[in-house]
């Protein structure tokens, strides 16, 4: 049995990985598609065996090295199945492998849901809580506090269950586990009723949304705005549950056609006169979000939204009261340096406290701002000033970079940026002793 056992989890070699934005790739050495916990068990006793590392592949949206390897690359897209539905508690449990796209779908089935979801539906379960994906919502923490149970397997071949009363201590760290503790197994969700939002979204003006943020967070459950930087413009949106049947008032032509075609070949066009993209912010704005729009469907399909732009992205959370100061410097700054292109749009959102070690929230409100330059039929646009300014805003303010985004931080700067970073360190220490799921990134990370 041994030598079929072996057969059956073969990696394959020569197979490239690149992550959805074409950002980051890696050859790993194997490639492996495992169907069964036993199967990821033998891969990792082939690994320790050859003193190679591991990594585990979710749906591969990060848009930084997280997920990157020479050593063996595991993807679980085979292992994707619900395991257990309980209506009384309204729970659902389901292999770390399954995409919230089939899961918000198995959801909807039992007439349940999650009450907040990210942007990006195309990630997996244990991917999801592996970089602390967010959405927005002052009542609602990142998308790992839904989290209520999940079993680890740990780099010894021991399988660790975790929850708010066995093993608490490393649930807290394992509800954000950056791929470094062992490989996510199972994953228990607290649901809600099935629900459907109504979302509204109007034009605004950036001083008087930051003038206004309190009324703004109790006003609306989801709230968050999109600021067209190189301009005073800003796109308020609120989602609310609401029993209003479906509707929708979007159109292929300025979504797809204008919304898209044609800003890609402006923003290609931009990257040979920079100063075109202060225009191309005030006038898709003028085009595409001066109107008032009105959407009423599921709340899955109301949270999830296309991202058809391959671009690269940094994404830091500050505490909520410095919302203003560093949206305002952020202006100042690229008033200052007319040459600094910022595209369209940077997006704010809100997230509540919580206990997570490693969570950017971590007993905070936070805010996060979203920053992006996109990449125009795959071109590289000049963004180091920017990004540089940008940190350096969120620096000062005690912001906390998002997992799953590029940045910059050394072990030292995320020592003093997270409180708990040294109990999330020796907890690691501690299950993975010999590094076997550590990487590149990691390393900048942890030593």
């Amino acid at each position: 049995t041994w030598s079929s056992l072996w057969i059956q989890v073969q990696g394959q070699e020569g197979v490239k990985f690149q992550n959805w934005a074409g950002t980051y790739g890696c050859s790993p050495e194997l490639f492996f598609q495992p169907s069964s916990v036993q199967e990821i068990q033998e891969i990792l006793a082939l690994a320790r065996q050859r003193g190679r590392r591991v990594k585990v592949l979710g749906g591969g949206h990060s848009p930084s090295a997280v997920g990157c390897t020479d050593g063996f690359l595991i993807h679980l897209g085979s292992l994707n199945r619900v395991l257990h539905v309980d209506p009384e508690r309204q729970q659902v449990t389901v292999e770390a492998g399954i995409l919230l796209s089939e899961l918000n779908l198995e959801l909807d089935k039992v007439g349940m849901a999650l009450a907040n979801l990210g942007a990006v539906s195309e990630v997996t379960a244990a991917g999801v809580i592996g970089t602390g994906t967010h959405n927005t919502g002052i009542s609602h923490g990142i998308l790992p506090t839904q989290v209520v149970a999940l079993s680890l397997l740990l780099a010894s071949g021991e399988i660790l269950e975790c929850s708010e009363s066995v093993n608490p201590e490393i649930f807290q760290a394992a509800r954000l586990h950056l791929g470094c503790l062992g490989i996510i197994l199972s994953v228990t969700f607290q649901c809600v009723p099935a629900f459907r939002l109504r979302e509204v979204a109007f034009p605004g003006t950036l001083s008087q949304v930051l003038d206004e943020l309190e009324e703004h967070l109790e006003r609306s459950q989801y709230f968050r705005f999109l600021w067209f930087p190189h301009s005073d413009n800003v796109r308020i949106i609120y989602q609310d549950p609401t029993s209003q049947p479906p509707s929708s008032s979007s159109s292929w032509f300025w979504d797809y056609a204008v919304g898209y075609y044609l800003l890609e070949f402006l923003l290609w066009i931009s990257s040979f006169f920079p100063g075109m993209v202060a225009w191309i912010n005030r006038f898709f704005f003028w085009l595409l979000f001066n109107s008032r729009v009105e959407n009423v469907d599921q709340s899955h399909r109301i949270f999830s939204y296309e991202c058809r732009f391959r671009q690269h992205v940094q994404d830091w959370a500050i505490p909520i009261g410095k919302t203003k100061e560093a949206l305002l410097e952020l202006k100042a700054a690229l008033e200052r340096n007319p040459g600094m292109v910022a595209h369209f749009p940077v997006e704010v959102r809100f997230s509540r406290r919580d206990e997570i070690l490693l969570s950017p929230c971590f007993r905070r409100d936070s805010c996060y701002i979203n920053v992006i330059i996109y990449r125009p039929y795959g071109k590289d646009i000049p963004r180091r000033n920017y990004w540089l300014t940008y940190e350096g805003i969120m620096k000062r303010h005690g912001g906390r970079p998002h997992w799953a985004k590029a940045h910059s931080c050394t072990r030292k700067d995320l020592e003093k940026m997270y409180p708990a970073f040294p109990e999330f360190c020796s907890i690691r220490e501690k299950l993975d002793p010999t590094g076997i799921f550590l990487n590149a990134y990691l390393e900048k990370v942890f030593y």
